[in-house]
């Protein structure tokens, strides 16, 4: 029975994810944490779905016109190297449960806690958003997201684009950071498990109307009381067990 609900939720993550322009990594290994899986296969499997989803939703948005490439290179530049380079460090399960946990804790403050748009966009400071997607990439690769849920609020919170412009932003940020750290794991020899297939095509089917409702339509926020409820059980799991 869990072959089939398990790929289910994995739709819906993707689908709620990809509304709001991210590649749902958080939500697929707070499943994975549910589900009991082993953290080798949570990082690879997240960065994997993350690879197709954020592409899905940055293509939606891109297509409604949002993207901005100056609200992006910044981040992505010292991103990259480093997500790659978190993706190929040592890291003890314990250490990972633990940093994981924190990570979700921050997607559930996210999910519950829309920052207000700006009146104005500001520029963005080329070191600022350097050292911050920095941070960002290391963690990405370490955790196994792509550190969406983490830039979005930032680009809000700092006036520095508005809702559905850091969606884009984020998606497509996603996307190149996923890549990087999945080229990390390859090159320390990952190989894809068989049981990723059902689970990508049930997150490409939830990403791309995710996308399409979040481009071009509404926001989900009932949606996202009971996404930031399942975050929450995997945070309480990832402490406890």
């Amino acid at each position: 029975m869990q072959e089939y609900w398990q790929p289910l939720l994995i739709g819906i993550m993707a689908f709620l994810y990809a509304s709001v322009g991210h590649g749902g990594a958080s939500g697929y290994l707070a499943l994975m944490a549910i589900f009991g899986t082993s953290p080798a296969l949570m990082k690879s499997s997240a960065l994997i779905l993350n690879v197709f989803v954020s592409l899905v939703a940055f293509i939606q948005y891109y297509r409604a016109g949002h993207f901005r490439w100056n609200l992006f290179w910044p981040f992505a530049l010292a991103s990259i190297p480093l997500s790659y380079i978190g993706a190929t460090l040592p890291i003890t399960d314990s250490l990972y449960k633990k940093l994981l946990a924190v990570a979700l804790a921050i997607a559930i403050a996210r999910m519950l806690f829309q920052p207000v748009e700006k009146a104005e966009n500001k520029p963005v400071p080329l070191m600022g958003a350097l050292a911050i997607g920095a941070v960002i990439g290391l963690l990405s690769g370490m955790l196994g997201i792509g550190g969406g849920i983490v830039l979005s609020p930032v680009i809000l919170l700092l006036g520095w684009g508005r809702v559905k412009e850091t969606a884009a932003v984020s998606a497509l940020f996603i996307f190149v950071n996923s890549m990087s750290g999945l080229y990390g794991l390859f090159q320390k020899g990952f190989e894809p498990n068989g049981q990723l297939t059902s689970w990508l095509v049930a997150a490409l089917v939830g990403g791309f109307v995710g996308a399409y409702q979040g481009s071009f339509k509404f926001n989900l926020q009932t949606l996202r009381y009971i996404l930031a409820s399942v975050l929450l059980i995997a945070v309480a799991k990832l402490y406890l067990t």
